[in-house]
């Protein structure tokens, strides 16, 4: 790699494998890895190898867990409906509350992500999932209404800052052409950890027909969310990170606040193409109260509701192995895997929807608020069908969310475009759960707001088609992740220079 004398400019021979080679780091750093040489070496046990400490897979495996233990509780306690209160008023003021605050925290999280560093980030949004479930629990005891709206409002603010890191971390560490299965991977081990919230329940409410869930539960939750919030603190630095390869994340650094706020103005303005999916963003968590209030928690007790959140989170496990590995099959070109996967989801769309169209036509909100309803038991006639509805809601959730993860990272390599794609993704996604909680606690009917979901999913594929079909590339060079605009490439190239023989961008 040639350098001038005052190495603080590439030449314009530099390459990708030049500016991220070990080679390189050394010659800078003056030592062989940014990190701890143990962070390197991979171990093996028996017939298992587990990966090296700083590479992609384990840190994605940390970051997987950290939400298994936090948001994946948090599923499990919102699965149930109505946050296993017997009626879902207070639990939708805390939820509008809640994504109030993180559509607009979430939407500006990437540059608060970038500033304060993934741990700092990931434990905040820990610590924001343990309070909110412990204000259920005060809510149990005292009828309080205000601390869960308070814990939802706060919730809000640190769960944004939390999948802002997540979303980045999932899209930039993994190389190219595995960024399907490191999605899959996350997805699986994440939801995973809502079956196992949801076997608490399950477990403790097993011979109850209550409207409401115990204690127990809440405690149970609250410790598992505790354990996730201090995990984050064993993450190393995104710097530290080496791949396979030898490669590392294309990290964008900047000094100032002010630099961060213009630099996700300027990736809405160099990327203005993502704004195609912001329907989509929208409608991936609008779907969750119809399921889990209008669908769970109308029809079913509390030990039903129970086993069918068992159900659904496996169903989501299934479905992000099914579609993360489908989207990573090497033979098959990715701007091909795009087109094929956008069909593929506007296919079960109809389906799947279509079949709840039929279910919901079977009662009403007025019909499952009465006193005297008795609500659907699994030992009751009838249980089946509705058993694998909620499955398939599942497997569709997975599919869905997988595929919106897949399509922002197929843009681009760019950690710090990642982030603030993330961070637009859980913003906006935030806002329409906030809207469609509301309308749940103004009583709209189940119908309507069941046509709501449908009618946004599928009008969202169409709104998305023309990205799919015209920005989704093969592969995305290097040159274009560190491009901001033909304007300013020339300032930007000094710029990474000097922050890479600082150790800021790798």
């Amino acid at each position: 790699m040639e350098r001038s004398d005052e190495k603080t400019t590439p030449s314009a021979s530099t390459t990708s494998a030049d500016l991220h080679s070990p080679t390189h780091d050394a010659a800078e750093a003056g030592h062989p890895l940014a990190g701890k040489p143990w962070m390197y070496r991979s171990r093996r046990i028996g017939p298992i190898c587990i990966p090296a400490y700083a590479s992609p897979p384990f840190q994605l495996g940390l970051v997987a867990i950290v939400c298994f233990l936090c948001p994946g509780m948090f599923n499990a306690l919102a699965g149930l409906g109505g946050g296993g209160q017997f009626d879902a008023t207070t639990a939708n003021n805390a939820n509008v509350a809640l994504y109030s605050t993180f559509s607009v925290v979430g939407f500006f999280a990437g540059t608060f992500a970038n500033r304060m560093g993934i741990k700092l980030t990931l434990s905040l949004g820990g610590i924001g999932y343990f309070i909110y479930i412990a204000s259920f629990l005060s809510y149990n005891r005292n009828q309080n209404g205000g601390f869960p709206i308070f814990a939802g409002a706060l919730l809000g603010v640190c769960a944004g800052l939390l999948w802002c890191a997540q979303g980045a971390i999932m899209m930039s560490y993994p190389p190219e052409a595995s960024k399907g299965r490191y999605i899959s991977w996350f997805w699986m081990i994440f939801n995973f950890g809502a079956v196992l919230g949801s076997l608490i329940p399950l477990g403790q409410n097993m011979h109850s027909d209550a409207g409401g869930v115990n204690d127990g539960t809440y405690i149970g939750f609250m410790v598992l969310t505790f354990c996730g919030a201090a995990l984050a603190w064993f993450l190393v630095d995104a710097r530290q990170v080496q791949r396979a390869d030898g490669s590392h994340v294309v990290l964008m650094k900047h000094p100032t606040w002010q630099s961060e706020l213009l630099g996700l103005l300027e990736t809405l303005k160099t990327d203005s193409w993502v704004v195609l999916l912001f329907p989509m963003f929208l409608a991936s968590n609008w779907f969750y109260t119809y399921q889990f209030n209008d669908v769970n928690l109308a029809r079913f007790n509390v030990r039903t509701r129970a086993l069918n959140g068992v159900l659904y989170w496996l169903s989501q496990i299934l479905g992000a192995y099914v579609f993360g590995y489908a989207l990573d099959i090497s033979r098959v070109r990715r701007s091909v895997r795009a087109k094929a996967a956008w069909a593929v989801l506007f296919v079960i769309t109809m389906a799947i929807w279509g079949g709840g169209y039929a279910w919901q036509r079977q009662y009403t909100r007025a019909e499952t608020s009465a006193k005297d309803y008795v609500k659907m038991d699994w030992t009751g006639g009838g249980y089946v069908g509705p058993m694998f509805l909620y499955m398939f809601y599942g497997f569709y959730d997975a599919a869905w969310q997988t595929c919106v993860y897949w399509f922002m990272g197929a843009l681009t390599n760019n950690g710090r475009k990642l982030a603030n794609f993330a961070g637009f993704y859980k913003g906006i996604q935030s806002a329409g759960a906030a809207i469609m909680f509301r309308i749940d606690a103004l009583g709209a009917p189940f119908m309507n707001e069941f046509a709501s979901c449908w009618g946004l999913l599928a009008g969202s594929l169409l709104v998305a088609l023309p990205l799919i079909m015209m920005k989704v590339r093969d592969t995305v060079p290097l040159e274009d992740d560190i491009k901001f605009s033909d304007e300013t490439i020339e300032e930007v190239m000094p710029t990474l220079a000097r922050d890479d023989q600082e150790g800021k961008v790798n």
